[in-house]
């Protein structure tokens, strides 16, 4: 065989090699997609039905502020109206028994009808709504509480690892979960960070502390030990909490945010955070040496890892909805450490009783045991709620003691107290209640426009059902003034 006839051998071997190899590659490409098209095949084709996340489409988003500042507070309450439906609670009373205090004011905070406005009555837990308007008007309700870890390295070769609350009493045990207030900042994700922070320092164990010296010493308010022997009502005021010290024993709600039963409460919830905080972090590699102690953050240092809580002006809605007694108490210190007024039980309703009285709320009868109003020797007037309200139907500072309210139908304390449902969604109230009172403070939105405020206060009833049954009438037939 000549060279040239060789060459034509040679190259047509390699064109039927080539063809071969198209053919079989294109075989293979074909096959594939027919197996993704089937699902036999991991890949991006389907014949199944693709299911698209749908969501209601929204309305048109309006800031609380332009609605609040669109109220016209002119327009006038039917005053025979108003008389007409505290004359039939007082009937209802004189069935139920006990002594009342019962208001309704107009939206510019001229009172159109009432019973016993000025005599003082323990008010239970509206008496946060005080604290929340306080705290609102002069914190700075969009800022987060951040809780921190801080490293030591020591001359000896040691890592000290301190663990740093700054106020979230809502911290989750897992990821940050940013679809919650309660959980917004996960000891999880704090520790992964951490973790990383520290093996990028060659440390691969350290001994952990945690800094609680936030709120000082004096963590329990007056009047509430006596109420709360079994710890269910709240849990003292820390610098970092888990869940706010609940112990759900496994059986915690789907939904953080939503719950309504009372589990038992920590009396130590920084100390369980940082066990909590140190699982985490062994959990991702860091060994704990020995037992987590307390300590202080070292000077000159600067947090290796953050994370943040929701807002304040979430968490002060989580609070008044909950009626959580022990953010109650905490918003109170975190306005006394605002204004230097003592880091203290005392200094947190000293705090309080002050902004009230530089914004021209009445104070007249007012004895404030605590924050939160869990003490049956706190006193209140109906006056005094109902200038509070007045204030929450003014745009401005303090907007979200207002945007915090339990909504009477929908979510909250109030969730359950609607008697007419053409009303839902029209009446934001805070509930009180203790073994020998039953209360409701709020605001209305009223069908023939403008808006009104109220306040209802019974202190030992002899049927408390039925005094609670007479204030939900009461508030019903609100609206329609």
């Amino acid at each position: 065989m000549d060279d040239s006839a060789e060459y034509r051998h040679v190259k047509r071997r390699r064109y039927i090699t080539v063809a071969l190899s198209v053919s079989l590659t294109t075989v293979l490409c074909v096959g594939y997609v027919v197996a993704d098209i089937f699902d036999k095949l991991p890949g991006v084709l389907t014949l199944q039905e693709v299911e698209h996340a749908t969501a209601k489409t929204p309305g048109n988003a309006i800031a609380a502020a332009t609605m609040v500042g669109g109220l016209d507070a002119s327009k006038t309450v039917d005053a025979v109206a108003a008389k007409a439906l505290i004359s039939q609670f007082e009937t209802a009373a004189s069935d139920f028994g006990g002594e009342y205090a019962i208001a309704i004011a107009d939206a510019a905070g001229n009172v159109v009808a009432e019973q016993n406005l000025d005599t003082p009555y323990t008010p239970a837990s509206t008496m946060k709504t005080l604290t929340a308007y306080a705290a609102a008007a002069t914190l700075d309700m969009g800022s987060t509480l951040e809780t921190q870890t801080y490293l030591e390295q020591r001359e000896d070769g040691t890592s000290r690892l301190v663990l740093k609350g700054n106020g979230d009493m809502l911290l989750g045990v897992g990821e940050s979960d940013s679809a919650h207030i309660n959980g917004r900042a996960g000891l999880g994700t704090l520790a992964a960070n951490t973790a990383q922070a520290l093996r990028q320092r060659g440390i691969t164990s350290v001994t952990l502390v945690y800094d609680d010296s936030l709120f000082g010493n004096d963590r329990w308010p007056n009047g509430i030990a006596e109420l709360d022997p079994d710890h269910v009502y709240y849990a003292p005021t820390a610098s970092m909490a888990v869940d706010g010290g609940r112990n759900w024993n496994g059986a915690n709600p789907t939904d953080p945010d939503t719950f309504s039963t009372y589990p038992v409460l920590s009396t130590q919830p920084a100390r369980e955070a940082a066990l909590v905080f140190a699982q985490r972090l062994t959990e991702r590699g860091i060994a704990v040496n020995g037992s987590v102690e307390q300590g202080a953050v070292p000077d000159g240092t600067s947090p290796i890892a953050t994370v943040s809580s929701a807002s304040l002006n979430e968490i002060m809605a989580f609070m008044l909805r909950h009626s959580d007694n022990s953010l109650a108490e905490e918003f109170g210190r975190l306005l006394a450490l605002h204004l230097n007024a003592g880091n203290s039980p005392a200094g947190a309703v000293q705090s309080v009783e002050q902004v009230l009285a530089q914004r021209g709320i009445s104070a007249e009868g007012l004895t404030m045991v605590n924050c939160s109003g869990l003490a049956e020797d706190s006193k209140l007037t109906a006056h005094t709620l109902l200038d509070v309200q007045q204030r929450n139907l003014t745009s401005g500072s303090g907007s979200a003691a207002a945007e915090g309210l339990s909504i009477v139908g929908f979510v909250g304390t109030a969730a359950n107290r609607l008697n007419d449902a053409d009303e839902a969604g029209l009446i934001r109230a805070k509930t009180g209640s203790l073994g020998d009172v039953t209360s409701m403070t709020g605001n209305v939105s009223r069908h023939n426009g403008g808006a009104l405020s109220f306040a209802v206060i019974v202190n030992d009833p002899d049927d408390s059902e039925a005094a609670k049954s007479a204030i939900d009438t009461f508030v019903a037939a609100l609206p329609k003034l």
